[in-house]
């Protein structure tokens, strides 16, 4: 059964060596990177929570939410004011192509749906205009493509 595991001592480590296939590691940050950028915002005073994502108690992939913009709010979409995001999801190489992703987003939405920062009406998120799969992925869940960018990626939101 596929559940979400907030990243802690003692389940960091399985989650530090997963990772994509090489043709995908210019569509998301390694997990290193991105637990690093959630410590960052976090001492900063940002919402962000990061999971591991489990197949029973197999560690498959890692998933990060944020809420809000940053402090100091640069750069970042419209859509990010009191909004919740899907700031990183990655399913390991090995686990890829089994159902996994739609799974762990329905886990994601499930968790953004008990709004434990307050209350917002959309998610969102980005990702590169040739990340096909992820595109797939996520207008399956019901997200839906905006004019917005964040930076060069495209903006897709869902209403909650």
């Amino acid at each position: 059964m596929l559940k979400l595991k907030k990243i802690n001592r003692t389940n960091i480590g399985e989650i530090l060596k997963l990772e994509v296939f090489d043709n995908q590691k210019n569509f998301v940050a390694t997990n290193n990177s991105s637990i690093i950028e959630a410590y960052i915002a976090i001492t900063e005073n940002n919402n962000v929570f990061t999971f591991g994502i489990y197949n029973d108690d197999t560690p498959i992939g890692f998933l990060m939410i944020g809420y809000d913009v940053d402090s100091d709010g640069e750069g970042a979409p419209e859509i990010a004011k009191g909004n919740y995001n899907i700031w990183r999801l990655m399913i390991d190489k090995k686990y890829q192509g089994k159902g996994f992703g739609k799974k762990a987003m329905n886990l994601a939405l499930e968790f953004v749906n008990t709004f434990p920062c307050g209350t917002a009406k959309y998610c969102w998120l980005s990702y590169e205009s040739d990340n096909v799969v992820a595109q797939q992925l996520y207008k399956s869940v019901g997200f839906v493509e905006t004019d917005e960018k964040d930076r060069e990626e495209i903006v897709a939101v869902l209403k909650l």
